[in-house]
């Protein structure tokens, strides 16, 4: 494999997941909730899951936004 290729494959199974993590609305805070013990935010915890499995942790965090979109009540829409 060249260097070229070795970097697309990279950038597309760790920094593609970890920039989408990263900019998600989704995702959960900067910084984590006052009272909690935890020194890390929701969106640290999963950058650091990304970060550690690549794609698997990726499709976990996708999951987890769509059991979160799922529990979202809609809103009302007359016709």
């Amino acid at each position: 494999m060249d260097a070229a290729a070795a970097i697309f494959v990279l950038f597309m199974f760790w920094g593609a997941p970890m920039l989408h993590v990263a900019l998600a609305r989704d995702a959960g805070p900067w910084r984590a909730p006052p009272g909690s013990g935890c020194p890390f935010s929701p969106r640290v915890g999963w950058l650091v899951i990304v970060l550690l499995l690549g794609p698997l942790g990726w499709l976990m965090f996708r999951a987890h936004l769509r059991r979160k979109r799922a529990r979202r009540p809609r809103p009302h829409q007359n016709v």
